[in-house]
């Protein structure tokens, strides 16, 4: 589809703020910056600015706003749910915070990082670990992804169980406004109940309110012990039998607990090189345990090993084995972090990425899978997640020889079977990816019309011009 344009004029005024170096108009410049990682979605866009300062920003949103134009705030363009692309057919201008990314200061004593918004992840994971400290988010493409854009995504990971997800990891943000104004949150106080909570609304508002530009970070000890194990159970309640164990025994030292299913390590052997499976049996479910201390590398090990052998004696685990070397451990970690992609070689995949309580993931699962394989008989069901809090992502393979379009076009059927279950458990049909454009329509539907009234109350006192990131989430 050929994109809606903007006048040469009001191109070359946002070009002046920039520099024209950092205006792309050339279709193959733009490209990279119109599609989603998972590649559902395909925007169209005239311009991509690339502001290197926070004066910039503040002057991009205030020429947009008086000019009406949609600005989309795009990081490293990493998520799955069109939240960071421009609309296909208009004129958006994708406002992208690669430039942005200076680590402004790290504060060993204070235990906080202060970062621009374009920042890298993993380059904010090597400052904390330069000064002996851990930064613990950690996401498959934290190579890539923007602090950000992880805030305004509110980006779970691997390590919420212990450590929560963005909303817990964030002490202050610098945020540009639709209207140009800048406002200075970047305090670094653990506490301070100086009235609303502004910082809470920009954080998963999915760039719907305004631009995170920087952001203060909490910092945490490094553990000094640490052990990966990956078990192998005959059952979804085994598993969950184990993680009640495990929490009981470990308390905070456990600081992963993922669910994998047979299928999962079947894909990922298969389709990614050097992934190999880590027991020599085979079993219908695997559970990867990471457990960190802070006293002492024997204390991990002995937490590890007893809840193995507790698991073993109580008919929970089948068959385990404990990483023996940090290579080993980043080995599995890694085997975990592959199943999405391990997924593709397969051909189409319907995805959910839901939470319910997790007392209630074995039930959610099999009433769940039931209703699949009725609706879609052959379907592989790939279903893995963060046990320990409660995401599970819900992935569905098409059978074997199916045709992959026709297989993908019942994307919305079968999302609003798993996601009618999901609310049946009290669960969300979000957990850590956003809602973007492929769940603003759903979240209507599941969200109470006062909680809409309310979110489209907010938007429309930040953002009244309607220039922020249209039509994902919440529209007015």
């Amino acid at each position: 589809m050929v994109a809606a344009t903007l006048p040469p004029e009001l191109i070359a005024r946002f070009a002046t703020i920039t520099g024209p170096a950092h205006a792309l108009v050339d279709d193959k410049d733009i490209a990279p910056y119109l599609v989603e990682s998972r590649g559902l979605y395909h925007g169209t866009s005239p311009l991509v600015l690339r502001p290197g300062s926070v004066e910039e920003v503040s002057a991009i949103l205030a020429l947009a706003t008086e000019t009406g134009t949609a600005i989309v705030p795009q990081g490293g363009n990493t998520g799955h749910v069109g939240g960071s692309v421009p609309r296909e057919g208009m004129a958006d201008v994708v406002l992208s915070l690669s430039r942005l990314n200076r680590i402004r200061d790290v504060d060993p004593v204070g235990n906080v990082i202060v970062a621009d918004g374009g920042a890298v992840l993993a380059e904010i994971q090597k400052a904390a670990e330069d000064v002996d400290r851990l930064f613990p988010l950690s996401l498959g493409s934290e190579g890539t992804c923007q602090i950000g854009g992880n805030l305004s995504t509110n980006a779970g990971g691997t390590a919420v169980l212990a450590y929560g997800n963005m909303r817990q990891l964030c002490l202050g943000l610098e945020v540009v406004l639709p209207t140009g104004e800048v406002w200075n949150g970047l305090r670094r106080l653990k506490k301070d109940n100086t009235g609303y909570d502004l910082r809470d609304l920009f954080i998963g508002a999915e760039g719907s309110l305004g631009v995170i530009t920087g952001a203060v970070l909490k910092l945490f000890p490094r553990p000094l012990g640490h052990e990966v194990a990956f078990a192998g159970l005959k059952s979804v309640e085994n598993a969950l039998a184990l993680f009640e164990r495990a929490s009981s025994r470990c308390g905070t030292a456990l600081t992963g607990f993922e669910l994998m299913p047979r299928l999962g390590v079947d894909f990922t052997t298969r389709h990614i090189p050097g992934v190999r499976d880590p027991l020599a049996t085979r079993h219908d479910w695997y559970v990867l345990i990471d457990i960190s201390t802070s006293d002492a590398a024997e204390t991990a090990r002995r937490m590890m090993e007893a809840l193995l052998a507790e698991g073993i004696e109580a008919g929970l685990v089948e068959n385990a084995v404990i990483a023996s070397s940090e290579e080993q451990r980043k080995a599995l970690w890694h085997m975990r972090e592959s199943m999405s992609p391990a997924q593709k070689p397969e051909g189409g995949s319907i995805k959910h990425d839901v939470s319910v309580p997790v007392s209630s993931i074995p039930a959610f699962m099999a009433e769940a899978d039931a209703a699949v394989m009725a609706a879609m008989p052959g379907a592989r069901i790939c279903s893995f997640g963060h046990m320990g809090d409660g995401n599970i992502h819900y992935n569905i393979s098409q059978p074997v020889g199916a045709d992959k379009q026709a297989f993908l076009g019942r994307w919305r059927e079968i999302n609003h079977l798993v996601h009618g279950i999901v609310l049946k458990y009290n669960g969300s049909i979000s957990a850590e990816h956003g809602i973007g454009q492929l769940k603003r329509d759903e979240l209507a539907a599941v969200r109470t019309p006062i909680e809409m009234d309310l979110m489209r109350r907010v938007k429309q006192a930040f953002d009244p011009a309607g220039i922020m990131n249209p039509g994902k989430v919440v529209a007015i």
